[in-house]
């Protein structure tokens, strides 16, 4: 966390598609229940214009990777009567693929899993120009950002509100509610404090993608911190 001055950045995540990947490296693309990190600074990327390789691209990550994630799943529909959110899967064909042997295949199939009908919002905490300059790019992005993949295009608008701190964040999205009310994820402080650990603090988007671990505390719902 930055020792200068604080705020909280609220990313709304909603759309009829959604695919987190994590594990992507063979023909089965899965995606995670939870949005990644990888996928949300991926998207904010997108928003900065900053190119994969870049020395934009260079400059922002460590600022974006130095943010604190919480992420929050958000029930679509009425409260009385929430949306399911299942899994979809789909076939899908990419090029120029590597082979055990090391030589090019020209056409490959691979199977992507998607999140049908889930609604999240995800709250990057830290440094307060950083999300200030990172809030203008989202109400205008350079370029088009998705959920996780490019077929997965976001039903609102990413940008949802800065806030002067993680508190004020919370009042915005869930009101009264208490964070115990709802499956969400928080980056964890230390080992000891994590439930998992996921391979999404990207160090560069380029080819080959990089990513060192980060440890994460999941909490389903009813579960309290």
């Amino acid at each position: 966390m930055s020792s200068n001055p604080a705020a909280c950045l609220v990313l709304r995540l909603e759309g009829p598609l959604q695919s987190w990947g994590y594990e992507d490296r063979f023909n089965r693309r899965k995606t995670g229940l939870m949005p990644t990190k990888s996928g949300i600074l991926g998207l904010c990327c997108a928003a900065l214009g900053a190119a994969r390789g870049s020395e934009r691209e260079q400059e922002w990550l460590p600022r974006l990777n130095a943010l604190d994630c919480l992420t929050i799943a958000l029930p679509r529909g009425v409260e009385q009567k929430p949306i399911p959110v299942r899994r979809m899967e789909d076939y899908h064909t990419v090029q120029d693929t590597r082979t055990a042997d090391g030589n090019i295949k020209e056409t490959h199939i691979t199977q992507r899993t998607y999140l049908n009908d889930a609604g999240f919002v995800a709250l990057l905490v830290g440094d307060k120009a950083t999300l200030q300059e990172l809030a203008v790019a989202l109400k205008d992005p350079v370029w088009g950002v998705w959920l996780g993949r490019k077929a997965c295009i976001p039903s609102a608008p990413v940008f949802h509100s800065l806030h002067e701190n993680e508190a004020a964040a919370l009042t915005a999205v869930i009101g009264e509610k208490p964070l115990s009310a709802f499956t969400r994820q928080r980056e964890a402080k230390s080992f000891a404090d994590g439930t998992d650990t996921f391979q999404d603090s990207p160090i560069t988007f380029d080819d080959p993608r990089q990513f060192a671990p980060r440890r994460v505390n999941l909490r389903r719902k009813g579960e309290e911190d």
